[in-house]
């Protein structure tokens, strides 16, 4: 198994290392210049002394070159833009709040999915398998940003529960960081909710038609026992795998529903850093969201054996 694990992470560096090389240089082909369009109005002179001060007046193999001799020392570079601030300040302000948003929508979606499923599959056919499969597809078929916005106009304009834009770091304290990343985590967490319950139900049905789960019938195990013993932990296996990329994804696109909510997220900083032409911080951003896709894949594949401990990793 060590083994393994020692693959898999080379194998995940080689990915990061793909997808940071390809990003650096894409941002260079696309036609434009950061500096000429943040320095629009000033002589000409001047925008070429800031291109020689950052850099970006040498050859472009000479800047990546720079650029990775910078990372191995844990230098991701400063900002273009505003007063010059490390890039790895910027993502450090910003990654705790697209954690705590992800990770809140990963709970929230868990927490409708799997009973939901489960449900939905052992009523197959019934009244309930029939409201569970209508509530997918309407999670499924509607936008986050709608639901948002609704969420907002009940829960924080007219009932005044909870707080409608804004974050609140944990250190203020538990229930001001919760209630701010109530509605973004439900408004977020709920397309997810929809594609992982029809998966536990898919998964579920098809668990349910195994041998085992007759012969398990047959001994008189009550039909609890028979789900939650026997089924359950079979069927969880491709369930994990839609875990995995549902919280990597919402890692990567929880740009939405920051903007609805005014959370200076990751992926929010990605997106005006694209915009502005901003090159250090979209690179660090890619590299931050590349890392967490990449070794949550990872840690999926280490899951398996502790749900089933008939696979082996690496046979």
């Amino acid at each position: 198994m060590f083994n393994y694990i020692v693959k898999r992470i080379i194998q995940a560096l080689l990915v990061i290392w793909a997808v940071v090389t390809l990003v650096f240089f894409l941002l260079r082909v696309v036609p434009g210049d950061p500096i000429n369009a943040m320095l629009s109005s000033v002589d000409p002179s001047a925008a070429d002394a800031v291109r020689q001060r950052l850099g970006l007046d040498q050859p472009i193999y000479v800047q990546y070159l720079i650029w990775v001799g910078n990372l191995f020392r844990g230098d991701l570079g400063n900002s273009i833009y505003g007063s010059n601030t490390p890039v790895g300040q910027i993502i450090g302000a910003a990654l705790p709040r697209t954690l705590s948003l992800a990770f809140l929508s990963f709970v929230v979606a868990l927490i409708i999915a799997i009973p939901a499923g489960i449900i939905s599959a052992v009523k197959r056919n019934s009244w309930l398998d029939h409201a569970v499969t209508s509530v997918a597809f309407l999670g499924l078929s509607m936008p986050d940003f709608w639901l948002a916005m609704l969420l907002i106009l009940i829960f924080a304009v007219q009932l005044q529960w909870l707080p409608a834009i804004g974050y609140e770091p944990l250190s203020a304290g538990f229930w001001p960081w919760l209630s701010h990343l109530i509605l973004p985590s439900i408004a977020a967490g709920t397309a997810f909710a929809a594609i992982i319950a029809r998966m536990m139900r898919s998964a579920m049905l098809e668990v349910m038609k195994a041998d085992y789960i007759t012969v398990a019938r047959s001994k008189g195990l009550s039909e609890r026992g028979v789900v939650y013993r026997h089924a359950l932990r079979n069927a969880l296996i491709p369930v994990i795998t839609v875990m995995g990329i549902a919280f990597a994804l919402l890692m990567a696109g929880a740009v939405i529903i920051e903007n609805v909510f005014a959370i200076q997220g990751l992926g929010r900083v990605l997106i005006q850093s694209i915009l502005n032409r901003d090159y250090p911080v979209v690179q660090g951003a890619i590299l931050v969201v590349s890392v967490i896709f990449v070794f949550i894949n990872v840690l999926v594949d280490l899951v398996y054996p502790l749900v089933d401990p008939r696979i082996k990793l690496g046979a």
